[in-house]
């Protein structure tokens, strides 16, 4: 129970930092970027071509895991902040596509879709139990300060107030003589380097990284804990990723419900109740836990 209890989380604290991030996209400037998985895929694979294929130590993984989407953001955002909201988003999930793509196909580099096994634990050797993995929980609790810290600090300087008026109104800030795609891109390479992060943390807690487990799903569920939580506000990443891992693990409970259902058509069934929950909740509470009523 308490190894259950600990992997959920860290589970949730990894997509604390992947809803921090896509909040500080989204919800502070107004980016639609519905292919972050492929930043949180490329922080897991850097990390895990680091450690288990070169042999170099989990910092140097980490170091790469944050600087390649990071740096990969900065093509990607000149390229399609030019263009309006939706065609951003239509770019953002043809990126997440051929990131994924490229994965599966350059076998030198990343085994193709049999994945990276191997990835070492960070705490505790290759073994690692509960005492590593609630040692992981503690450094994924403390990189999830650290980051929120920065972005509260970002978002009540001027720079953050700049962002959120890209959010509110673009066509006002460019009266003022400001370059929006500038800043835009700037935002989605910060956005991109904290997925890379969360994704390192994730590779070394699984010790395996395949294509498989980067799927549009992911980005979509974090997109429920960010709505869930509330749009551009720091508390509710938190409680909106604990709260999509409520929903996530609850609906397991469903099965119990139908036991005339096959396994294999329960994961359909989980997915429907999980999206009934995510229709009421924006039903009743559009504005997530901790929104205000006007967002």
């Amino acid at each position: 129970m308490e190894a259950y209890l600990l992997a959920i989380l860290i589970t949730a604290l990894v997509y604390v930092l992947l809803t921090l991030g896509l909040n500080f996209q989204y919800g502070f400037t107004g980016l639609i970027n519905f292919g972050y998985v492929g930043f949180f895929a490329l922080g897991a694979y850097a990390s895990a071509i680091c450690t288990a294929r070169l042999g170099w130590p989990a910092w140097s993984g980490f170091a790469l895991g944050m600087v390649v989407p990071f740096l990969l953001a900065w093509p990607l955002g000149r390229v399609a902040l030019r263009l309006r909201d939706d065609y951003l988003a239509i770019v953002t999930l043809g990126f997440s596509e051929i990131v994924r793509l490229v994965i599966i196909n350059e076998k030198t580099l990343t085994n193709g879709g049999q994945g990276i096994a191997g990835v070492p634990k960070l705490f505790g050797g290759d073994g690692g139990g509960l005492t590593g993995d609630l040692w992981l929980a503690t450094a994924l609790l403390g990189a999830c300060l650290l980051v929120a810290g920065v972005i509260r600090g970002i978002v009540r300087s001027p720079y953050g107030r700049l962002i959120q008026a890209i959010r509110d109104d673009e066509t006002a800030l460019l009266a003022l003589g400001k370059n929006p795609a500038r800043f835009k891109t700037q935002v989605l390479m910060l956005g991109g380097g904290i997925a890379g992060l969360a994704g390192s943390f994730y590779a070394h807690y699984v010790g395996y990284v395949t294509p498989d487990q980067f799927l549009p799903i992911i980005t979509f569920q974090v997109w429920m804990a960010m709505i869930m939580g509330g749009v551009g506000r720091l508390r509710g990443a938190v409680a909106g990723a604990f709260l999509l891992l409520v929903v996530l693990e609850g609906s397991r409970a469903v099965r119990d419900l139908f036991p005339g259902i096959p396994e294999v058509a329960m994961s359909s069934v989980r997915l429907a109740v999980i999206g009934v929950a995510l229709i009421l909740f924006i039903r009743f509470r559009p504005q997530g836990l901790w929104g205000a009523p006007r967002d």
